[in-house]
């Protein structure tokens, strides 16, 4: 019975510090909070798991940590340094149909990371991509270039090509599984490789076909 009326006190206690420190979602919390959460939470588990453990001792520390949090909040809302340091930058992965590799690198984040978050974007084809933008909260954000946003393939009654976007090298890897499927041969690639300036496989960053069958070559550090 008292370890069920030591979960109730701590369950409230916890509900009521979340509320006061806001409403954000899961995956909107900066990295100062999630980290805050996570402490809350071990803290209000160790009163509950031993009653010989005061509930005092769990309770002042997710005070002090509710503290800090308002404390931080105040400090990023004034301050554009405290935020940027806290909370990081939007970085720029695609540009204009581009991917910028140094910033894959700088945020460690994968290529096959990027072309899923596009493609669950609804954006196969990184060439309709006029800039996609990884925020703070870890979302992409992906803003299509202005031709495509206005008028559809509907409006003008044009049959729309395939959507479908099939990866042929991902950071210097030949994907031999999807030339075999596509039926393409080693000498159209390389005279594609060839064309975008690639000395041979290893020197290409990405390479794909779109669904109208053009193949698209990013060269490495490009």
């Amino acid at each position: 019975m008292v370890s069920f009326v030591r979960t109730i006190i701590m369950y409230s206690i916890v509900i009521l510090v979340m509320r006061i420190m806001g409403k954000r979602q899961i995956g909107q919390l900066q990295p100062y909070e999630f980290v805050i959460a996570i402490m809350i939470s071990d803290l209000a588990t160790l009163p509950m798991q031993d009653i010989a453990i005061p509930l005092w001792t769990g309770i002042i520390p997710i005070l002090c940590l509710l503290l800090l949090q308002l404390c931080i909040s105040f400090g990023v809302l004034k301050s554009k340094r405290v935020r940027g340091f806290l909370c990081g930058k939007p970085c720029i992965m695609i540009k204009n149909g581009i991917v910028i590799e140094e910033n894959l690198r700088k945020q460690m984040y994968t290529l096959d990371d990027l072309l899923e978050a596009i493609r669950l974007k609804g954006f196969p084809d990184v060439k309709s991509i006029q800039l996609a933008i990884l925020e703070n909260n870890g979302e992409l954000s992906v803003m299509p270039i202005s031709e495509s946003q206005n008028v559809t393939r509907g409006d003008l009654n044009v049959k729309a090509p395939s959507d479908v976007v099939t990866d042929i090298i991902i950071g210097g890897c030949l994907l031999e599984d999807n030339m075999e499927l596509l039926n393409i041969k080693w000498d159209l690639l390389k005279h594609e490789l060839e064309k975008a300036g690639a000395r041979g496989v290893d020197d290409v960053f990405y390479c794909y076909v779109n669904g109208s069958g053009k193949v698209i070559v990013q060269r490495k550090g490009k």
